[in-house]
């Protein structure tokens, strides 16, 4: 059984928020293609045009209808559409390292990243059996085990400019909803966000303390003012016609027929 490390120099990973997350999948997308193209074995497809297509993918996002609950200021609130990303956690306490017979899964001192030696992972399961979250898949092209890595081959890589050294979903999501940085330093901005936002754990009752957090979302239907995000483009630039367009204007004007 691997042994996990008493502490780490670091702890690397996501905060995702649920309050901005929009459902779009770019996530999902860019983490299957990044990963398929570079680290490790390919993340296969089985029967991907089929009546019945499966793949293996590291990161997916679920999406809940929830109730929030009454509150004197609001007795009855709307249901709301939650998107929930779901990924490894890369958990202090990680079950997932315990159980593998091989060593094949390990938890990294320098930075606290999971990861999986596929060239020891025998794909018996017991890993995945392990995690209360359903992070890890087995790849059936490969018969390997495979999760998500934080993109460990891009935000070390100094080939790359510094603002892509980030894991693909943090660098691809449009809306900003997931921030990446070292969770361990209280003065990081993830750190800071979390504190700021009361970031929870997911699921803490399991005991793994997951690395990732998760920002809550909010109310949508406290907000006074319905908010127009076409209003700025909308809004004249000028009330009276300027250059060109102002000379054109007189000009049309002087014309037969015209309000002169």
């Amino acid at each position: 059984m691997t042994q996990l490390p008493q502490s780490t120099d670091r702890k690397m990973g996501l905060v995702i928020d649920l309050d901005t997350c929009v459902g779009c999948h770019a996530c999902v997308i860019s983490c299957k293609g990044w990963n398929t193209e570079n680290y490790g074995a390919p993340l296969s497809d089985q029967d991907a045009y089929g009546s019945d297509p499966s793949g293996t993918f590291l990161n997916r996002v679920h999406s809940f209808e929830v109730q929030p609950t009454p509150c004197q200021s609001n007795p009855a609130p709307e249901a709301q559409l939650i998107h929930f990303p779901k990924s490894c956690l890369h958990c202090e306490d990680a079950p997932c390292v315990t159980v593998c017979p091989t060593g094949a899964s390990y938890k990294r001192v320098e930075d606290g990243i999971v990861l999986v030696n596929e060239s020891d992972c025998i794909g018996c399961g017991l890993c995945a059996w392990s995690c209360p979250y359903g992070a890890r898949e087995l790849d059936q092209a490969e018969g390997v085990m495979k999760k998500c890595t934080l993109c460990v081959d891009r935000i070390y890589n100094e080939n790359l400019e510094e603002v892509d050294r980030v894991p693909t979903c943090v660098r691809t999501c449009p809306a900003g909803a997931r921030h990446f940085g070292d969770l361990g330093d209280p003065n990081s901005d993830v750190s800071q966000l979390v504190a700021e936002r009361g970031g929870m754990d997911l699921m803490p009752e399991m005991g793994t303390k997951p690395v990732n957090k998760y920002l809550p979302p909010r109310p949508k239907d406290t907000i006074e003012e319905q908010i127009d995000i076409l209003a700025p483009l909308l809004a004249p630039i000028a009330e009276e016609p300027q250059g060109f367009l102002g000379w054109l204007d007189k000009a049309l004007d002087k014309l037969p027929g015209g309000n002169a």
